[in-house]
């Protein structure tokens, strides 16, 4: 589950600490770097058990509504397609999904006026009421509600967002490209597969841990040889009047292109001018690719970078 897009946010994240909080301790460092991407991968599986909780409160309101003193009837009767969807109930024997919740002890309960909210929100959506009007009580309608649920109300809910940044500080700059994940996982989730449907690994590969740890390590050690780059090809600017978050997306670009022959310098520079827009100023996204095109190509004609 956690990608190259990820990974590099949080060496990013973890370098500019590196240097702010002044302690130069690199294994600490190195510790704090996997212990954020293990947050991301809780944040992941906790996404996944929102859907459950809001399945969960719904049964919850038909049962008060049952217990009435004088119940109508359709509280007598309820129309319990939601509450019966086939892949909230595949998701919430998912064996994986039931480990981490045992491991971690983590739900989410003191949410509920979170989780009321939401539910609120929902059963007022068209996408709600054609679900729960319409005939087909196939697997494939019951995940595809989720999804359009799920793309619609929570991966863009200002809401949710104070919520988690209250459970983890980690977790704000996360939820954006965890959602992908979730969506993901809906999409493959197979009726066929009952309780042992695969959820996303937290890495592909160990190819990703290591890139992980490697890029890091070079982002560090190599720091005096990469701003001297920076600094050669900015000779207008003085490197201290650079923004230094600057400084540190393109000391992580450069280590990327120089460390890992095999990932094109095209790809690697798209990578870090879309970090720069979403973490510096308006202008890094230019200034940062400019810089690095310059480094690049000067480089290759000294014959130190070879790769295209």
């Amino acid at each position: 589950m956690i990608n190259r897009v990820l990974i590099r946010l949080k060496i990013i994240q973890i370098v500019y600490a590196y240097y702010q909080n002044g302690s130069k301790n690199l294994d600490s460092a190195e510790k704090e770097l996997f212990f954020s991407l293990s947050k991301a991968y809780d944040l992941y599986n906790y996404l996944l058990m929102l859907m459950i909780a809001l399945t969960e409160y719904a049964q919850k309101r038909i049962d008060t509504a049952k217990a009435k003193l004088a119940p109508t009837k359709e509280d007598l009767y309820p129309n319990r397609k939601f509450v019966d969807n086939k892949f909230i109930a595949q998701l919430e024997v998912n064996k994986q999904l039931t480990e981490f919740i045992a491991n971690q002890k983590r739900t989410w309960t003191n949410d509920q006026d979170f989780i009321k909210e939401l539910y609120e929100k929902i059963v007022e959506t068209d996408i709600y009421k054609d679900y729960m009007a319409s005939d087909d009580n196939s697997y494939e309608a019951d995940r595809e509600l989720w999804r359009k649920l799920y793309k619609t109300y929570i991966f863009n809910n200002d809401s949710l967002d104070q919520v988690l940044e209250d459970q983890s500080l980690y977790w704000n700059d996360d939820k954006e490209i965890v959602d992908t994940f979730v969506l993901k996982t809906i999409k493959r989730f197979d009726e066929k597969n009952g309780a042992s449907q695969e959820l996303l690994p937290e890495f592909k590969d160990d190819e990703d841990q290591e890139f992980a740890r490697r890029l890091f390590r070079r982002t560090i050690l190599n720091s005096d040889y990469y701003r001297h780059l920076v600094s050669e090809n900015t000779k207008n600017w003085d490197l201290d009047r650079i923004a230094f978050m600057d400084v540190i997306i393109m000391q992580t670009a450069l280590a990327e292109i120089l460390s890992f022959p095999n990932i094109p310098v095209s790809v690697s520079l798209n990578e870090y001018v879309e970090i720069a827009k979403l973490y510096s100023t308006a202008k890094s996204g230019s200034f940062i690719n400019g810089t690095l095109d310059g480094i690049v190509n000067q480089l290759k004609k000294e014959g130190k970078l070879t790769k295209n």
